[in-house]
């Protein structure tokens, strides 16, 4: 399971990078693992607020749905469009390709109180 050390992470599996006043989500690598294969992501609207923790869309897979979480709060200021088309990238390169959105903050301190990757692998191993 890969949990890159420049990233910050949610109790839901989600993961952060944070760029200035943009943060960019998406679902770990633990995440899409215990899903199974995606077949669709429902993304969040552009222009959209948004709170810390909650939901802005869906990753829908083989086995189940599940809803993704905002790990910050803000507006949405890009969607990964690609992901209509090809959801499995979220299974491919959850880090990379597979982001789900980016979310313009006013404040780093939802991104500030994230779990670290040791935080992160310290979640996932209970």
């Amino acid at each position: 399971m890969q949990i890159p050390p420049e990233l910050r992470y949610s109790n839901d599996h989600e993961w952060a990078k944070a760029s200035g006043e943009v943060v960019r989500v998406g679902i770990t690598d633990y995440a899409q693992d215990a899903l199974g294969d995606v077949v669709f992501v429902e993304l969040p609207k552009v222009g959209t607020a948004v709170k810390s923790g909650a939901t802005i869309g869906e990753v829908e897979s083989t086995k189940s749905v599940s809803e993704i979480y905002s790990p910050v709060s803000g507006t949405i200021s890009a969607v990964n469009e690609a992901l209509t088309k090809g959801p499995e990238a979220v299974n491919a390169d959850p880090y990379g390709a597979g982001w789900i959105c980016e979310i313009t903050t006013t404040s780093r301190d939802d991104f500030d109180g994230l779990l670290d990757a040791d935080g992160y692998q310290t979640l996932t191993n209970n």
